[in-house]
């Protein structure tokens, strides 16, 4: 059974944007190529059960399990060797994507206090968009009393969009909820 959203995709979302940007080939459509979740824990240094928690966190909002990242040199400042692990990291391809946006868009997003929409300003020139999120708690998946502390995440979504306004255009009609 495909994603409910990859359905949306393919019946509404590529003959609007083929209308929109009169594409003459169906596969020059953008569509969504990854999706990649980043914890990144500089904490994770002197407090290690830190780690073991937002990995278990993420591949509970994932669905998928996570890679730890390490540093790759060390810092003295920060008190970092190289090689400690600092963050934790996912790609989301196929329907596990579709299913992931899903519930970002319908769910944990308007779950966020005072939410008015995402900023439509934070793509990178290349047609990829990346949402920062302050806690994970939005997400139903995340049980309020296991959480020891709020971890903020970095959510980037690359689409294979040529320029910011195709990536705008298909996140608007994939049901992102973009601020006016």
């Amino acid at each position: 059974m495909a994603a409910r959203l990859k359905e949306h995709y393919l019946k509404a979302v590529i003959p609007a944007l083929e209308k929109d940007f009169g594409y003459t080939n169906r596969m020059a459509v953008p569509k969504v190529a990854k999706v990649a979740i980043n914890i990144g824990l500089g904490e994770a240094a002197s407090n290690s059960k830190l780690m073991d928690s937002a990995v278990a966190e993420l591949s509970a909002i994932a669905g998928q399990k996570p890679v730890v990242t390490r540093a790759k040199k060390s810092i003295a400042a920060f008190k970092l060797r190289e090689n400690m692990p600092i963050g934790c990291m996912v790609t989301l391809r196929g329907d596990k994507m579709y299913e992931f946006l899903d519930r970002l868009m319908n769910l944990a997003l308007p779950r966020v206090r005072d939410f008015r929409g995402v900023s439509p300003k934070a793509f990178d020139g290349r047609g990829n968009y990346t949402l920062g999120l302050r806690d994970q708690l939005i997400f139903p998946e995340i049980d309020y009393n296991k959480v020891d502390k709020i971890k903020g995440m970095n959510v980037t979504i690359a689409t294979t969009a040529k320029t910011d306004a195709e990536a705008l255009a298909l996140l608007k009609y994939l049901g992102m909820p973009f601020r006016q």
